[in-house]
């Protein structure tokens, strides 16, 4: 089972930051190669500012659906707006912290 860190509410990757219904993804960050919910997650609990994914990189899992715990890569979870293995709906506001994330 991979390891969600931060201030993880549930087994389904919510936070105490983002927390609605579809709230269920977690980020492989680059800098460490850990899952946490979200960017305030990381900010509060690593010893390490955050760095974004190259894109280059963006064929690589670093989302990982909190309902099924199927990951995708980036390209595709940025292109689809729920899982591509369970249909569970994913947060359409998250695209606006894509450039905390990823080099867009």
């Amino acid at each position: 089972m991979i390891k969600v860190f931060g201030k993880v509410v549930d087994n389904q990757t919510r936070c105490e930051h983002y927390a609605s219904e579809k709230d269920i993804i977690a980020i492989k960050f680059y800098c460490c190669g850990k899952y946490y919910p979200c960017y305030k997650c990381h900010r509060e609990t690593a010893n390490h500012p955050a760095k974004r994914w190259p894109k280059e990189m963006f064929g690589e899992k670093a989302i990982l659906c909190g309902i099924c715990k199927t990951e995708h890569t980036i390209e595709a979870y940025m292109g689809s707006k729920a899982c591509l293995e369970c249909a569970s709906p994913f947060n359409e506001n998250c695209r606006f912290h894509y450039p905390i994330y990823f080099e867009v």
